[in-house]
């Protein structure tokens, strides 16, 4: 039987981690500590996988099921949603660690200990001033 919105609301912790199915493989899992997460099983290449969807409430029970419908059709087509998640996530990593406002904060770290406190205090305030919200993200 499917969830509905009220029964997750009205759904409370237990001792144990306790899972509350939905339909496809989604199901909502309740530890101890709470929480609620949205989780989907699915089995690729053979092996069980588990992909998290979210928590509720920040996803919705909607979100969730288009989610779950989404990581299916990517499995009707081969591929595999973790790694595309993952493969996202490297990404987006890669392109924090080469922003401007990444390598000048690396610059300014190496550079501080041979300048003057008060200079370095000003450089620093400029960039984060005038500097980072304008050109902070570009790489």
């Amino acid at each position: 039987m499917a969830l509905t919105e009220t029964a997750i609301r009205n759904a409370k912790p237990g001792l144990k981690p306790r899972k509350l199915a939905d339909a496809g493989g989604l199901y909502l899992l309740l530890p101890p500590s709470g929480s609620k997460w949205w989780r989907l099983d699915y089995r690729f290449g053979g092996k069980r996988q588990t992909l998290s969807m979210g928590v509720y409430p920040d996803v919705s029970l909607k979100q969730a099921r288009e989610r779950r419908d989404a990581a299916r059709r990517q499995l009707a087509e081969g591929i595999n949603p973790a790694s595309i998640r993952k493969h996202t996530k490297r990404a987006r990593a890669e392109v924090r660690a080469n922003s401007f406002e990444a390598i000048a904060t690396e610059w300014f770290a190496k550079h501080t200990a041979a300048w003057k406190p008060s200079h370095s205090d000003k450089v620093l305030r400029r960039f984060e001033r005038d500097v980072f919200p304008w050109i902070g993200d570009r790489p």
